[in-house]
């Protein structure tokens, strides 16, 4: 579902401990609501945020970009529960070696069904449950977003942008997180380049 309309609401310097970047704030309207959720509501507009973080000249060459999906938990708390924050910090690191790149950090949190429920999903993952059942549990789509990782290149070659390069965002398993890693890779068609211990 494509945006009926894309608008930068601000833009300013932002230093971070990995270097100086831009940060531009978007904000896109939706024709309707994604009807990922049975109580969704079917009519109406919605709007959707997007943070891009810009370092260096991204016209020259083919910049490096991460499309990074909100993870309060893990990005801000350090959650151990996901790879989120790990993947940023990677994502982040790898601009500033490059000295040029793009992050574009979408408001999705819990893979689009928001912060609370995220955190019900938690509960019943702490039943027993992985991630995508939890999600179905609660009445919403295995994943909320307009689309999924093994969608991202597709979306953007659609949209005119040539992909030179998939560079592996991956990071090193951790225990604590290795069932969402096999859960992304064998029910949502996440690529990677490691096996999941069971």
């Amino acid at each position: 579902m494509g945006f009926v309309s894309v608008s930068k609401i601000a833009e300013a310097d932002f230093p971070t401990r990995w270097g100086a970047f831009r940060i531009m704030g978007f904000e896109g309207e939706l024709p309707a609501p994604r009807p990922c959720c049975d109580r969704a509501a079917l009519s109406g507009r919605r709007v959707e945020s997007l943070v891009a973080l810009v370092m260096g000249d991204i016209h020259s060459a083919p910049p490096v970009v991460r499309i990074h999906s909100q993870c309060l938990t893990g990005d801000v708390f350090g959650s151990l529960r996901c790879d989120c924050r790990l993947q940023l910090e990677l994502a982040l690191s790898r601009i500033a070696e490059e000295g040029a790149g793009i992050l574009l950090y979408e408001q999705q949190e819990g893979r689009g069904i928001g912060l609370m429920s995220k955190l019900k999903a938690y509960e019943l993952q702490d039943q027993g449950m992985d991630t995508v059942e939890a999600n179905v549990e609660l009445g919403f789509a295995a994943d909320c977003r307009a689309y999924e990782l093994p969608d991202k290149v597709a979306a953007l070659e659609a949209a005119g942008i040539t992909v030179s390069e998939r560079i592996s965002a991956e990071v090193e398993p951790q225990e604590s997180f290795e069932r969402y890693l096999r859960t992304k890779q064998e029910k949502m068609g996440h690529i990677t380049d490691f096996a999941v211990n069971d």
